[in-house]
């Protein structure tokens, strides 16, 4: 399911098309969650489903209390096991890896190397800041690069693992605002799949060695085959296709 910014009227009425219940469902990030998850995702907990999900860059738009209705195991003791950031989990037989959150621009902006490889040095770096820089502003910006941003040591644990799925809020090259260190990951652990959200598009896409993207538009259902479950939100796509991708439907 695509970033969903709080419409879960879409996923209601999206549940409620289904001939028949999803045996797990995968939350791209961009959640928002103004409650706690478990209690946020209840239509599709009571399905039978099992939930699995990735943070997006604003899902701590609403500050700590945001963040904590997503991420916190004791307001969410049934969801919070779901959790892929950073990890290989085996769903339906499959091995699928996340990545949540985007690249910001203090910690990494690929193609150049990361300013900032580990959370480790992420205090040091926020000492830097100038003197207009006061206290409760540095420790906002540190929870949200902390969280929000993706952190080269992240992306290297994951390199050196196997999946047979990539999911991550940040798109690969196949998107004209994603990157190519995406695919550079997925190729790295095999996958032969990768599903993205945070630009509200749905658009299968394919590259010459195979790989294949799918991105999924704003609270819209979609399966890894590309098969659209439901509709959510418009798609924003902006138009021009990259090159180095074959694109379904021409």
């Amino acid at each position: 399911m695509g970033d969903i910014h709080r419409r879960w009227d879409h996923v209601e009425r999206g549940l409620a098309m289904l001939s028949r219940a999803p045996r797990d469902v995968v939350l791209l990030g961009d959640m928002e969650c103004h409650a706690p998850l478990d209690a946020l995702v209840a239509p599709i907990l009571a399905t039978g489903a099992r939930l699995h999900w990735i943070h997006g860059n604003h899902d701590a738009d609403g500050g700590p209390e945001m963040w904590a209705n997503l991420a916190d195991p004791v307001r969410n003791p049934v969801t919070a096991a779901g959790a892929l950031h950073g990890r290989v989990a085996v769903i339906d037989g499959l091995r699928v890896a996340g990545l949540g959150g985007t690249f910001r621009a203090r910690v990494w902006t690929p193609p150049a190397p990361p300013r900032l490889r580990a959370r480790a040095e992420l205090a040091a770096d926020i000492a830097t800041l100038g003197p207009e820089w006061l206290p409760e502003a540095r420790a906002t910006l540190h929870a949200s690069l902390a969280r929000m941003a993706i952190w080269a040591e992240d992306v290297e644990r994951l390199a050196a693992q196997r999946a047979d799925i990539l999911v991550t809020h940040e798109a690969p090259s196949s998107h004209p605002a994603g990157l190519a260190v995406i695919e550079a990951l997925a190729r790295s652990m095999g996958a032969a799949l990768i599903v993205h959200g945070h630009h509200h598009v749905g658009y299968r896409a394919r590259a010459a060695d195979g790989l294949e993207v799918q991105g999924v538009g704003a609270a819209w259902g979609v399966d890894r085959h590309g098969v659209v479950h439901w509709p959510g939100e418009a798609d924003r796509w902006p138009g021009r296709r990259p090159a180095g991708w074959e694109f379904a439907g021409g």
